[in-house]
């Protein structure tokens, strides 16, 4: 995904959530089937998108993202949440609902 790409996607109005990963990170392939359920169940109103870091250095230097897996969500190029770590996909639908994308 181009850089440029990427911005107008995390600028536009559908909120996205960002999976920051690694192929190398066993945490970040168990969410993998969270993530597909999570997108199955939430349809068009949120995109998920997973970014490599080790392909995309700059991207996650730009967003600061220190461990794997770091989830950002944005909405309108505005940062809504950020959280680095596992979740399930009832913790990650409560803060679509929380922050008032879902």
């Amino acid at each position: 995904m181009s850089k440029q790409s990427f911005n107008e996607l995390i600028k536009g109005e559908t909120p996205v959530l960002v999976d920051f990963y690694a192929e190398w990170c066993g945490p970040c392939q168990g969410m993998k089937p969270v993530l597909d359920s999570l997108s199955k169940n939430v349809g068009d109103k949120v995109k998920i998108i997973k970014i490599d870091i080790d392909k995309n250095l700059a991207a996650a230097q730009a967003y600061k993202v220190m461990g794997v897996p770091t989830f950002v969500l944005f909405k309108e190029g505005i940062i809504l949440w950020k959280q680095a770590g596992v979740h399930s996909e009832k913790q990650l639908k409560d803060i679509f609902i929380e922050k008032g994308v879902l």
